[in-house]
């Protein structure tokens, strides 16, 4: 009795109490949501509820194993990543035009999704062992270490994931000491690149023109992009539709599971990349702004725990983990209001999925793990 009363004392304190009250606020909501863009509790409602708490266990799990074991493991995991995605480049399951997962025989495997967590944690070791000491050399060496993995999944091809590992590493990175001054020509480089595209659409967006780094659904996703009605039953389907019905829902909303646009099957994918135009439509524009309240609140609370974190792998970690939701949510939304284009970027919490929630779940629970962790004093 005394063993088990220890081992749930240990199980709460290895909760941020805060950070959970914020996730168990998005999970009714993310399975409000779902049962609406399913039409019921049909399986997918059903695994959907499966998949959250598949992805409560990994939080747990996560939030009590030490912190220093956790950096030790850091780079095993990465090695480990790499060498699966190197599996998929030669190996790999190939469907609708990617190749992305890998056949292990007692399970199939989808390894860019381990990197969203296996990249950061890797570059928040390597500064971590070379506290005080970052120089250039450094730096460089840690744009390897993203490079990587950003390569070898941007190569399956899978844009969005790899967007989201290189976000999440790159945010290690600048943390870690990089100086804003160096990533102004980037920027600079990155704003011309796009007033060009802008400017030029109309001559680059020709069948025959040939944009060499992309490939071809990748071109027609930004070109579809500056103009969706370029091709309304096709590939600008998706942003059009997902656009009435974020209009049609207007400030109140038309109710739940009143939304047509979801109903009457007009948006494509509304389980999954799609859901937020089910949500405004039902919800409106008062439902959207408590979604990104949540959301931003989600966010702050990773931030604050990386203030307050004891180490600099901790607090490197969690401000990486933090900026990740960010990014997953400026995509997702962005993509869904038609102003970016569409890369499969799912919305966190809401979107069905079992490997993006139990991505999701792990990343929290390493919030979790830094916030109550308390170094033993010598």
């Amino acid at each position: 009795m005394k063993i088990l009363l220890q081992a749930a004392l240990k199980a709460l304190r290895s909760l941020d109490w805060p950070l959970l009250a914020i996730l168990v606020l998005m999970t009714l909501l993310g399975l409000t949501v779902m049962h609406s863009a399913v039409g019921g509790t049909d399986w997918r409602f059903a695994d959907q509820s499966r998949h959250f708490l598949l992805a409560f266990v990994a939080l747990w799990v996560v939030a009590i194993i030490p912190l220093p074991r956790l950096m030790q493991l850091a780079p095993w995991f990465y090695s480990i990543g790499v060498l699966l995605l190197l599996g998929v480049e030669f190996f790999g399951e190939t469907s609708k035009g990617a190749t992305r997962w890998l056949d292990l025989g007692f399970a199939r495997i989808q390894p860019s999704e381990m990197m969203k967590i296996a990249v950061p944690m890797m570059l928040a070791w390597y500064f971590h062992r070379h506290q005080g000491k970052i120089g250039i050399l450094d730096f460089l060496a840690a744009a390897f270490l993203l490079a990587v993995p950003f390569a070898l999944i941007v190569l399956q091809p899978d844009l969005g994931t790899a967007l989201l590992v290189f976000a999440s590493g790159f945010c290690v990175i600048y943390f870690g000491g990089l100086s804003f001054k160096l990533l102004t020509p980037v920027f600079l480089a990155v704003v011309i690149v796009l007033g060009t595209v802008v400017y030029y659409e109309d001559q680059i967006c020709q069948p025959e023109v040939d944009w060499v780094v992309l490939h071809d659904y990748q071109k027609h996703r930004v070109c579809t992009l500056l103009n969706p009605g370029s091709d309304p039953l096709g590939k600008g389907f998706h942003t059009i539709q997902s656009m009435i019905a974020i209009g049609s829902g207007g400030i109140y909303g038309k109710g739940y599971m009143q939304g047509t646009q979801s109903h009457l099957n007009f948006i494509p994918e509304r389980t999954t990349d799609f859901i937020f135009a089910v949500y405004a439509e039902e919800f409106g524009l008062y439902g959207g702004i408590m979604l990104l309240v949540l959301y931003g609140l989600l966010i702050l609370r990773g931030l604050a725990i990386a203030m307050r974190a004891h180490t600099q792998f901790g607090r490197l970690l969690a401000g990486s983990m933090a900026m990740m939701f960010f990014v997953y949510v400026f995509v997702n939304m962005g993509m869904v209001m038609g102003v970016l284009p569409v890369v499969g970027v799912p919305l966190p919490f809401m979107s069905y999925g079992g490997t993006a929630l139990l991505t999701l779940g792990i990343a929290c629970g390493i919030l979790m793990n830094i916030s109550t962790y308390r170094p033993v004093r010598r």
